[in-house]
């Protein structure tokens, strides 16, 4: 929802962006060759490369997302950072509009005031709290109903009634795309696969998972209070089971988020995970 500004401008067709960047615009991805690839793209469509990136620099997600150790010598640039594609997509407005580039995540800069207005015109979350991002950009508090709601709205794509067009535009681009999203062994493109076109998903940070799902007109929006990440995906997974959206080969897909064991060093199971509430209605 960062990137509606620069949808709203028609820059993708501007720029001449694919799917797949398109999709990169709204990622938290994994540091993979592909999405570096693909911001290089972006930031070359624009006339700008990496040195213009305000997200710092971070280890990839990928040697976490595949349980292995990374690299003691990683040089690690811009690019691997988790959200580069979504600054890709900040300066791609900021050329759009001929912004200045230098400062484009601070609070009071053209862009970050045009987001925080359509966050305020679309997420109808009150006075949005902001914080500061892992990435440095201006971050909004919304209320889980809120965030569940343009999930709900983002599943319809181009049915969507106030943004049809660039809802569909982002969810064809989301759900066509669930590995630049995120990357391998990563959960958005598990729960995605397992959609197969029906769930469009994305995980944030200090544990949020969101996904919308287009068949049954609604959203999910899971926060664990505490920020840990351990139980997010038991308690989304069991939140899609409750809701009857499970079917057998959903549930194969999702099975080693359902009840994943714990393990000691010795590698001996010493516990597991498990969902232990029900979803109840608001009106109950």
């Amino acid at each position: 929802f960062q990137a509606l500004p620069f949808m709203l401008s028609d820059g993708p067709a501007r720029f001449g962006l694919t799917g797949a960047e398109l999709a990169l615009l709204c990622a938290s991805h994994s540091g993979e060759e592909m999405h570096l690839r693909g911001v290089r793209s972006i930031l070359g469509k624009i006339g700008l490369d990496e040195s213009h990136l305000e997200c710092g620099c971070g280890v990839p997600l990928y040697y976490d997302a595949v349980n292995q150790p990374a690299p003691q010598d990683g040089a690690w640039t811009p690019l691997h950072h988790n959200c580069s594609g979504k600054h890709s997509g900040f300066l791609a407005w900021c050329r759009l509009h001929g912004q200045r580039t230098e400062g484009y995540v601070d609070f009071d800069h053209p862009l970050q005031q045009a987001i925080r207005a359509a966050l305020a015109t679309h997420a109808h979350a009150g006075n949005m709290p902001t914080g500061i991002d892992g990435c440095s950009a201006p971050n909004y508090a919304i209320p889980l109903s809120k965030l569940a709601h343009l999930y709900a709205r983002l599943g319809q794509g181009a049915a969507d009634p106030l943004l049809g067009g660039v809802m569909g535009d982002l969810f064809d681009a989301m759900t066509g795309h669930p590995e630049m999203v995120s990357g391998h062994s990563r959960t958005d493109l598990a729960y995605m696969g397992a959609g197969d076109g029906d769930w469009v998903s994305k995980v944030g940070a200090d544990a949020v998972q969101t996904i919308g799902i287009r068949s049954a007109g609604i959203g999910i929006a899971v926060k664990v209070a505490d920020g840990a990440t351990r139980a997010l995906h038991t308690a989304t997974v069991s939140v899609l089971d409750q809701l009857g959206l499970l079917d057998a080969r959903k549930r194969a897909i999702l099975e080693p988020y359902r009840q994943p064991l714990l393990k000691n060093v010795r590698d001996t199971v010493v516990g597991d995970i498990r969902p232990v509430f029900r979803l109840q209605s608001a009106n109950a």
